[in-house]
């Protein structure tokens, strides 16, 4: 091979990669399915430390709860969004506690592995980037990563008809 076809080929290989990963992160309709699949083979391939604790530390909390801690079996069964919503009204600003009451669906919190972590967020807001939900989901990113703490952890915060408003890293 010339050094013309190497460099060429490399390339290729290059943004075949940045595409697939792209693809796997941003993708809002069917993010949940694939987000699952790339998760579980890094967690494989990392040996799945995370994943293992999180599975043995969950039996443990249920346990605890079955001995009349009703409290803590409300917060596990509690869907994301409301797990965030609450986090928000307990240790947010006046701000961020009217940005978060908009918020109608979280996908992707609680399954995180620190390699390249996802999470969706959204709302009620209408418009888009042009809409009036843009300065809010500024605040809704801010307040997820008070919430959640991932070495490489990206949010995204969509409108209601799943368009694009914001980002944020957690």
């Amino acid at each position: 091979m010339g050094m013309k076809t190497k460099i060429a080929l490399g390339a290729v290989v290059g943004i075949v990669v940045i595409g697939a990963v792209s693809a796997n992160s941003g993708d809002a309709d069917g993010g949940s399915a694939g987000q699952g699949s790339s998760s579980a083979s890094a967690e494989q391939q990392s040996g799945g430390t995370n994943a293992d604790t999180r599975s043995d530390a969950e039996p443990a909390d249920d346990k605890g709860g079955a001995d009349g801690n009703a409290e803590d079996e409300g917060a596990e069964k509690a869907s994301q969004a409301e797990q965030f919503k609450g986090f928000v009204q307990k240790n947010g600003t006046a701000a961020e506690k009217e940005a978060v009451s908009h918020v109608t669906k979280v996908q992707g919190a609680d399954e995180q592995n620190d390699i390249l972590d996802s999470a969706n967020v959204y709302t009620d807001f209408t418009g888009g980037l042009m809409g009036e939900g843009t300065g809010p989901a500024n605040l809704i990113a801010s307040a997820f990563a008070d919430w959640k703490q991932s070495d490489n952890g990206l949010v995204t915060v969509y409108d209601a008809e799943g368009e694009l408003l914001g980002t944020g890293n957690f």
